[in-house]
């Protein structure tokens, strides 16, 4: 099967050009500056064709299967299928859906989520009901009583090609400032003596399984050679734990110091897409567009808002001032390189023909069409 693309703005490795694409049996074959539109060529009129995006850290299906604190949503397989259409909505093609092990002291609750989600994930997909390419990212949070329990569940799950290791104990990393971590958990309604004893409750579990759980955790995954990387480094002792650790990807670090130290130390650099288009960090952390002009940016994730992965990496070219190709690498290419996906994220002859058409609105960048393979599936 053949399908051609003329008269786009292609955006490539070294740059953006004026030209066509064809795709034979799901696999980029010709790539032409200006060639000739074969009969039956689709005109893309100007618009943008780019890599199909790659999500390395959502939370976003965790948010289909409760939707609202206290539901969970009674059909797994629904849940992950609306997850999934939001996702190629977005552009992304190959996502890594970043599930939380971890009980949180919640009854369970998670626990029977995360098996859920793992098991509608791999259902959905045999039975082709996914438009983009899904795989496993386990977040594990190590000063959780259950994490190691979860975790030895799925880590031989074929899925599985990414490993975070997050501690979100009061006091530091992301919640380095209390106060913000109280105003986030708002709903909880504390009184000041129960915030008290909530505190010194996580503050207990942190010294009790931390480092142990976090020990346990990167053995687990060394059989399997699997990427690990460090959640929310605030300090330079928090990237020589994790440079120790073998672990090459620092997500989300909340200091313009750490990221320093991350990239000093060859480390791969992740930020958020939505504090880029928020114009700053939600938990009054580091900014995404500091650091990306200082060079200290690899990548981005969409974290909890898929739709804010293309238009950050437009907002990196429009407001940050990065040629465009390499602010669309941030989400594509660079991606790719990081988690070994070398089949994809890049417009060129042999790769996955994984594209979007993509249209400007202003500022605003929108998802026309997209293919994954060379099959439309937006």
């Amino acid at each position: 099967m053949e399908t051609n693309f003329t008269n786009a703005r292609i955006v490539g490795r070294d740059g953006v050009l004026s030209g066509g694409v064809s795709v034979r049996d799901g696999v980029i074959a010709e790539v032409g500056d200006g060639p000739a539109a074969p009969t039956g060529a689709l005109d893309f009129e100007g618009d943008f064709l780019l890599p199909g995006l790659i999500e390395m850290h959502t939370d976003n299906v965790e948010k289909h299967f409760s939707p609202r604190p206290g539901v969970i949503w009674p059909s797994s397989k629904a849940a992950v299928i609306a997850h999934d259409l939001q996702i190629a909505g977005a552009g992304i093609t190959t996502v890594f859906d970043a599930l939380s092990a971890g009980d949180y002291g919640e009854g369970g609750d998670r626990r029977r989520m995360l098996a859920d989600a793992v098991w509608a994930l791999g259902a959905c997909a045999t039975q082709g009901f996914l438009r983009a390419d899904h795989l496993l990212h386990m977040r594990c949070e190590v000063s959780d009583a259950g994490v190691v329990e979860i975790f030895e569940q799925f880590v031989n799950h074929p899925l599985l090609r990414l490993v975070s290791l997050m501690d979100h104990t009061p006091g530091q990393r992301q919640w380095a400032e209390v106060s913000k971590y109280r105003l986030f958990h708002r709903s909880k309604n504390w009184t000041d003596p129960e915030f008290q004893a909530h505190l010194e409750s996580l503050l207990e579990s942190q010294q009790r399984y931390a480092r142990l759980h976090r020990e346990q955790i990167i053995g687990m995954t060394k059989p399997r050679a699997l990427r690990l990387a460090s959640h929310d480094d605030t300090t330079e002792e928090h990237v020589a734990e994790a440079v120790a650790s073998g672990i090459t990807i620092s997500e989300f670090p909340t200091t313009l110091e750490a990221a320093g130290a991350a990239r000093q130390a060859g480390m791969k650099v992740i930020m958020g897409a939505p504090n880029l288009v928020r114009g700053g960090s939600h938990s009054g952390n580091a900014s995404a567009a500091e650091l990306a002009g200082q060079g200290l940016l690899d990548g981005l994730s969409s974290d909890y808002v898929p739709s804010s992965l293309l238009h950050a990496a437009f907002l990196l070219h429009g407001v940050v001032g990065l040629p465009l190709h390499k602010a669309i690498a941030s989400v594509t290419a660079n991606i790719a390189d990081m988690l070994d996906l070398g089949d994809r994220g890049v417009i060129e002859p042999g790769r996955r023909a994984d594209l979007i058409r993509v249209r400007m609105d202003g500022d605003l960048p929108v998802v026309l069409t997209v293919w994954r393979e060379g099959r439309r599936v937006i």
